[in-house]
């Protein structure tokens, strides 16, 4: 399977940027707000007219801001107020505490389209992943908080990563993987074949808050579908010889 491109997004001209490089994904966040920080709603709704004015039709999620787990009533207005703005996806950060259950269990009951995250950077709950692959959710991400302590690929192993992948597809649910993950992550990536995998700092110009450079989201494109073509066989390679 291909692996989905996610590219997170702040403005309106990165998002036709994004819309115009070949992601597939626009994800909508302020990365100077921690890792899963919110854009203000009007922002959001800017982005979306700018996008539906150019024809563009790929999906669209937007997060919700770093919320604790005990702030549920919050949790559910904010998943309201940016669904209102008529993106695709919500995103909310599920951390590894007292009260996630709680908050799974209202999220999939809220009527939109959400994407639980859950932050890796204390280990992620397996028996609370695998219990939201059953709620009916529009998918799943596992991503990280601390983007200076390293990418996902150091936060968690490459079968504990495998084996989340794997619970949330034989769910049939959507997967994606993020967290500072960079260009040189493409072949352990294709190995894990997650359906899509989020980028920011790996096609931005220094870190995470910089500009968007079109020539390294092309690069990211160029390496994933490197890593991710199959070898040739002993018979395809014969005849090429």
């Amino acid at each position: 399977m291909t692996i989905r491109v996610l590219v997170s997004v702040r403005s309106v001209a990165e998002a036709r940027l994004v819309a115009t490089g070949g992601a597939h994904f626009i994800d909508l966040k302020e990365p100077g707000r921690g890792a899963l920080g919110g854009l203000p709603l009007p922002v959001i709704r800017n982005i979306m007219a700018a996008l539906r004015a150019q024809g563009c039709g790929l999906p669209v999620s937007a997060t919700i801001g770093d919320v604790p787990m005990h702030a549920l009533d919050d949790i559910l207005q904010r998943v309201r107020a940016v669904g209102a703005c008529g993106v695709d996806y919500v995103k909310v950060g599920i951390n590894h505490t007292a009260g996630a259950a709680a908050v799974l269990d209202a999220l999939a009951g809220c009527g939109l389209p959400v994407v639980p995250v859950f932050i890796a950077d204390q280990g992620v709950d397996s028996a609370q992943w695998q219990r939201a692959s059953g709620l009916g959710f529009a998918g799943l991400m596992v991503d990280t908080a601390d983007k200076l302590a390293g990418s996902l690929l150091d936060a968690l192993t490459q079968a504990q990563l495998a084996a989340l992948v794997a619970s949330a597809r034989a769910a049939g649910v959507m997967v994606g993987l993020a967290g500072a993950l960079r260009v040189a992550d493409a072949g352990r990536l294709a190995d894990l074949a997650p359906d899509f995998a989020g980028f920011r700092s790996a096609v931005c110009d220094g870190d995470r808050s910089g500009a968007l450079v079109p020539s390294l989201l092309a690069g990211l494109l160029r390496a994933l579908a490197a890593a991710q073509k199959p070898a040739p066989s002993a018979t395809a390679a014969a005849l090429a010889a």
